[in-house]
């Protein structure tokens, strides 16, 4: 199976590819066009800040692409708030891929910390990245933006308001937290990527 994922400039792609190879999958990283349309699966993973990203992902013409993407692609943290209409995070237009925006979180009370890191449960899970799941499961998280309930919703997570930890759409899956540093369950959501 060939797995690409997108090299742009964002920190955590080599800890998705890490996490690959630990399930026996050899990617690619690559901002190659004609890889990426080719490849069996996609994953667009990121740790950055949105406008930035997005005005690279223009010059570099990989907005449009990843819009064209047919396979499965997987969003992960940035890459998923990406994938929205509108980030609040410098103001950016994303993607749109997801019909809905980025929020940042803004504390209710003195203990309520942003970002928001560390283990966090997912629950009313609803999507093929989720099979075998059948209770609330913990996954690592950090982010300060998150995405508000809607209809594309395949996961829910409670911290300061409740939001979707995960979305989908046809062949468009995104997690807010980390797979790849989430252990088995982290490992269990990729296989199950990788098999759809």
């Amino acid at each position: 199976m060939n797995v690409a994922i997108i090299k742009y400039n964002a920190g955590n792609i080599f800890s998705v590819d890490y996490a690959l190879r630990r399930l026996g999958v050899e990617p690619v990283v690559t901002a190659d066009k004609e890889t990426l349309m080719k490849a069996d699966r996609v994953i667009f993973p990121g740790v950055g800040e949105a406008a930035t990203t997005m005005r690279f992902l223009k010059e570099q013409q990989l907005d449009q692409l990843i819009k064209d993407l047919r396979q499965p692609v997987l969003g992960i943290c940035l890459g998923m708030q990406l994938m929205c209409r509108h980030s609040e995070e410098g103001n950016a237009d994303c993607l749109g891929i997801f019909d809905t925006d980025v929020r940042r979180f803004l504390p209710q009370s003195h203990g309520q910390k942003v970002p928001h890191m560390g283990w966090n449960t997912l629950h009313h899970t609803c999507s093929p990245l989720f099979k075998g799941f059948d209770r609330e499961e913990f996954v690592y998280f950090v982010h300060s933006f998150y995405v508000p309930m809607n209809e594309y919703a395949a996961a829910q997570t409670d911290y300061i308001v409740r939001y979707c930890s995960a979305l989908h759409k046809d062949n468009f899956y995104a997690t807010q937290f980390h797979p790849e540093k989430s252990g088995k369950v982290g490992e269990r959501i990729l296989t199950n990527f990788l098999n759809l």
